[in-house]
């Protein structure tokens, strides 16, 4: 085997992305879910102790959570598969409200129907998506600079348009019933979002951890020369990956308008934050090539514990951030632990 396929064979039999191994508990405590795991534990049972008077481990209080998680963990694992092809994508914090805001005016104002609006809304994220892809797959500009300068753009056109097209930054929405059922409405507690972050869930995890598409990612960020030598598409890949972020983010975008029936053309600089932590928390690596979905859905739902968790307790609010800032570093530090790990695992594997 040549150098470059065996720096590639490496990538992709990477404990973080291997589809075909068996299950050992060995290999999950390298993986780096296990640290996501273990801080979300942790986190809860710290707010459950505090939080017990006041219902946060009623049913109530883990829809509340969950609902927050759900709509940073739409567009945290996207945003997680850019990571480890070794991109970012800043500008979810835009598409976000530029799409709630489009979806809004072009049917309340321009008489679209819903469907129509909602595929002509996904349609301008796609076309965000693409032109984050293209610029930097084809001028090697890093990704971070690519998606900031996107971020203002759209959020500037929106707000821009929004002032326009109908004199306000704000927009309200009346959904037609059946928009309502499977996109803007409460089962059980839980918002609808939540129904479709699962069903996102199972889908992503299948892509990033059993096709060969989830093993392109790693090896992308592992070694993207190599993984242009072995054949990979990586330009192609890359860009379907910003068309993907957006489009998720989009989605996102429209859940929240159609629950509250309104929007609001300013950016979400929240969002962008909460999205990178949930990926990092979850065990992904910022130079690319590791991680896992139930890692990003560990470290979303932790974020959402603390977000949420902290109005069940006695603890001042604005410590939140101070609690996040921390679990963030240490959340870091554990992830080179746990690549260390994986990769002494693997390697040592191999020689057996």
């Amino acid at each position: 085997m040549s150098k470059v396929n065996t720096k590639y064979a490496a990538a992709e039999s990477s404990v973080s992305g291997e589809a075909k191994s068996t299950f050992s508990f060995g290999e999950l405590m390298r993986s780096p879910a296990m640290g996501a795991l273990i801080g979300m534990l942790v986190v809860f049972v710290i707010f459950a102790m505090f939080g017990y008077h006041r219902n946060f481990l009623s049913f109530a209080g883990f829809a509340n959570w969950m609902n927050f998680a759900s709509t940073v963990g739409i567009i945290a694992i996207p945003v997680a598969f850019l990571m480890i092809s070794g991109e970012l994508d800043i500008s979810t914090g835009a598409v976000m409200p530029a799409s709630a805001m489009m979806l809004g005016i072009s049917v309340n104002h321009y008489d679209f129907p819903m469907w129509l609006g909602m595929v002509s809304t996904l349609a301008m994220a796609a076309g965000v998506g693409l032109i984050n892809g293209l610029l930097v797959t084809r001028t090697q500009v890093p990704s971070f600079i690519v998606t900031l300068a996107t971020l203002f753009a759209v959020g500037g056109l929106t707000l821009a348009l929004s002032d326009l097209l109908i004199n306000n930054t704000n927009v309200s929405l009346n959904s037609p019933d059946w928009a309502k059922a499977v996109f803007g409405t409460r089962y059980f507690g839980f918002r609808t979002s939540v129904f479709w972050w699962l069903g996102l869930i199972v889908i992503f995890w299948f892509f990033l951890h059993k096709s060969p598409w989830g093993n392109w990612v790693f090896a992308m960020g592992g070694d993207p020369e190599s993984a242009h030598n072995a054949g990979i598409p990586v330009s192609k890949m890359k860009i379907g990956l910003f068309i993907l972020c957006a489009v998720c983010t989009s989605l996102a975008g429209m859940l929240q308008v159609i629950q509250f029936n309104s929007a609001q053309s300013a950016t979400f600089f929240n969002m962008i934050f909460f999205t990178i932590i949930a990926c990092v928390v979850g065990g992904v690596l910022l130079n690319g090539g590791f991680g896992s979905v139930v890692g990003v859905v560990f470290g979303t739902m932790t974020l959402g514990i603390v977000q949420q968790g902290i109005n069940y307790t006695e603890i001042d609010r604005n410590y939140s951030l101070l609690i996040i800032g921390v679990m963030l570093l240490i959340a870091v530090l554990m992830n080179g632990t746990f690549q260390r790990l994986a990769t002494n695992w693997s390697t040592g594997k191999k020689e057996d």
